[in-house]
């Protein structure tokens, strides 16, 4: 995925079942030849990915403005055992800024007393 890992943010976009492209910035950290990205469990494009795995990704600013060309893309959920690597990937490249974010989130859900699973790790490969 050629630039993509040096983009802060990245636009993923995603597919309703009806085909409508639903674009959204996010964190993707390079790891091995696949992007990583972490968002939360109960997002959309979590519920948009559990029908289709097809997306594609450019590189944007925090607003969502894509910077670059989009590369097509297959998205798949991070098993749990691969887990730990992606999450160091993602410490790496945002650093203190995703550890606080992580910390916060967690933090959050104990106050509430959330169940479960907060965030999914997404990895997506160049088709």
């Amino acid at each position: 995925m050629p630039a993509l890992p040096d983009s802060e943010y990245v636009s993923l976009t995603t597919f309703r079942r009806t085909g409508v492209p639903v674009a959204t910035p996010v964190w993707a950290a390079a790891d091995g030849d696949s992007l990583v990205v972490w968002t939360r469990a109960d997002s959309g494009k979590v519920k948009r990915l559990r029908h289709t795995s097809r997306v594609t990704v450019a590189p944007c600013d925090v607003r969502g403005r894509v910077r670059g060309p989009a590369v097509e893309a297959v998205a798949e959920f991070v098993p749990p055992g691969g887990r730990p690597g992606a999450l160091s990937a993602l410490r790496r490249a945002y650093g203190l800024k995703f550890t606080l974010g992580n910390a916060t989130s967690r933090l959050w859900h104990r106050v509430l007393r959330r169940e479960g699973e907060r965030h999914e790790l997404i990895r997506l490969s160049a088709r």
